[in-house]
């Protein structure tokens, strides 16, 4: 079962019903309707279509639309009448339409174009609170009836399997996950005109993309990086853990025309956890998934330009400010840059690694992978807070759980209220001053050497640090083992000429740094959210600086 990151919007169907379909008073409807232009509807008319990129909000002030909820077969459709709006979550992600909307009463209608809906969520605060609760509960209720614009068929214990079921979880895209190796994987394969060699491959309305990746489904589905309106961003950001995310809602919310792009999905290693416990204003705690669910909202509330995957691959300045060159040749030209790319997980130098990864070994410890390794023994590797997490959350799903940590201390590095829980757990057994030295299996993995001896594991989930993830920078001053040093960190490495450099500025102007990536930054969630927020504060400055 999956916990919603909105318990606000209520446990059972029936809240999140309620709300999904409100209806708003003479007032409010009032106060929208003037961000928009009236237009008549006849019925009959195809409003818009799944697939279509349109993302204008339409208020209906007399007739009924209905709109296409879910598989076509199950007859499932919602009719918005007088008073109601049509429209979610697409009009703040830019996504293709993902239902159809057909005219079965004329009438009159509003329609609010995606500028001026943006302009609505800022001014009016009762009605932004009111959408976006409803913009969430519709998307819940189409991610819940896996609705019928996207079908997946792939297989979860590959690496490219577990790569496009994460970014569907981390985007909350509606849509069924078809297990190809499954009767029904066959059955819905062979109706698609798929080989095998085609797989994994997704189905959609007006299209079927073979041999699919995450990079290319974004693409498909309109969630890649588009020119923003301005077409020079103020701020863009690169990487969305928790850094690049808190400096997205801080910087959107504060006017700045903000671009935030991520290589893999939104979340970053946070996202990974299972379990935060201390996060202020969460005592029962939170899944990483969780907390980065809320933030994205809340940067795309405010305005925020979001697009993943989408790997950053060089910058340069320009004289608009810099460039940043995506991977597949785009160019974003933004004023600032935020570094907040954190870091990529390490690897140990064993055979058959890369054979692995994502069929056995694990960079993180959330529901998709406790899925994989049910009932079977695993084995976390590290020695830090979130092994500790990761054994604890594993401890409830998988069969048994060995935790190998190199040293010979568990306190050495993992918080104490982790190193009591851990001990406490019978189901989890600590090996320490142990290492993995072998690995085993057929298309997955079977077995693990920790020291001398063999282990059945189904599941090595590795926790055992990261290097920064600067690879892609150039003309940025780095640290011996590739962090980026900031303000006082920089001595004569400072580019800059008539200022010192500001706080969390790198040594060239207007490019800062935030979370992990940075040198001495203190490697928890809530610095890094508080240095991605501080950060923003320098960019104001650097912005009315102009160039140095």
């Amino acid at each position: 079962m999956v916990i919603s990151a909105f318990p606000e919007l209520g446990d059972h169907p029936e809240d999140l019903a309620r709300a999904a379909f409100p209806t708003l008073d003479a007032a409010q409807f009032a106060r929208a309707a003037a961000y928009g232009r009236p237009e008549e509807i006849v019925e009959g008319r195809l409003v818009f279509d799944v697939g279509d990129d349109d993302a204008d909000m339409l208020l209906v002030e007399s007739g009924e639309i209905e709109v296409g909820l879910g598989d076509a077969t199950d007859g499932a459709a919602l009719r918005a009448q007088a008073g109601q709006f049509v429209g979610e979550m697409n009009l703040l992600t830019g996504q293709a339409r993902i239902l159809s909307a057909r005219v079965v009463t004329s009438g009159l209608i509003h329609r609010v174009s995606a500028e001026q809906f943006r302009v609505l969520m800022a001014k009016d605060t009762e009605l932004s609170d009111l959408l976006l609760r409803s913009f969430l509960a519709r998307r819940e209720l189409l991610v819940s009836r896996a609705g019928r614009n996207l079908a997946v068929i792939a297989d979860e214990a590959t690496g490219v399997g577990l790569a496009l079921r994460t970014f569907l979880t981390r985007q909350a895209l509606p849509h069924r996950w078809i297990e190809q190796h499954t009767p029904e994987g066959r059955a819905a394969a062979e109706a698609a005109g798929l080989t095998e060699g085609d797989l994994p491959a997704a189905v959609l309305p007006r299209a079927t993309v073979r041999n699919v990746e995450p990079r290319a489904l974004s693409h498909r589905l309109g969630l890649t990086y588009r020119r923003t309106p301005k077409g020079v961003a103020d701020l863009t950001i690169v990487g969305a853990g928790p850094a690049g995310l808190a400096a997205a809602v801080y910087g959107a919310s504060e006017g700045l025309e903000t671009v935030l792009l991520d290589s893999v999905a939104t979340g970053g290693q946070a996202a990974a956890s299972s379990r935060i416990e201390n996060y202020l204003g969460f005592p029962f705690g939170l899944s990483g998934e969780q907390l980065a669910a809320r933030a994205v909202v809340q940067s795309l509330k405010f305005g925020a330009h979001l697009a993943s995957p989408c790997a950053v691959v060089g910058m340069r300045r320009s004289d608009e400010g810099h460039v940043l060159t995506l991977v597949d040749g785009a160019e974003v030209v933004t004023r600032t840059v935020l570094i907040a790319t954190g870091a990529s997980y390490r690897d140990l130098p064993l055979d058959r690694w890369a054979d692995f990864v994502g069929s056995g070994i694990y960079y993180a410890a959330t529901g998709l992978e406790a899925r994989a390794v049910a009932g079977l023994p695993v084995t976390v590797v590290g020695g830090a807070n979130s092994a500790g997490q990761a054994a604890l959350y594993l401890a409830q799903h998988a069969g048994e759980v060995t935790l190998a940590v190199r040293g010979d201390d568990l306190g050495k590095g993992m918080s104490n209220y982790l190193v009591e829980r851990v001990l406490a757990d019978p189901r989890i057994t600590v090996r320490t001053s142990t290492e993995v030295t072998g690995l085993t299996g057929g298309h997955r993995l079977e077995e693990i050497t920790l020291n001398a001896d063999p282990c059945g594991c189904f599941g090595l989930f590795c926790f055992i640090g990261a290097t920064p993830a600067t690879g892609w920078l150039s003309g940025v001053a780095l640290d011996e083992r590739g962090f980026v040093p900031t303000d006082v960190q920089l001595g004569d490495r400072w580019t800059g000429v008539g200022r010192g450099p500001l706080p969390f500025e790198s040594s060239v102007p207007g490019v800062f740094a935030a979370g992990d990536v940075r040198l001495s930054s203190m490697k928890r969630v809530a610095a890094a959210v508080g240095e991605g927020a501080s950060a923003v504060r320098s960019v104001h400055q650097a912005l009315a600086a102009g160039p140095s």
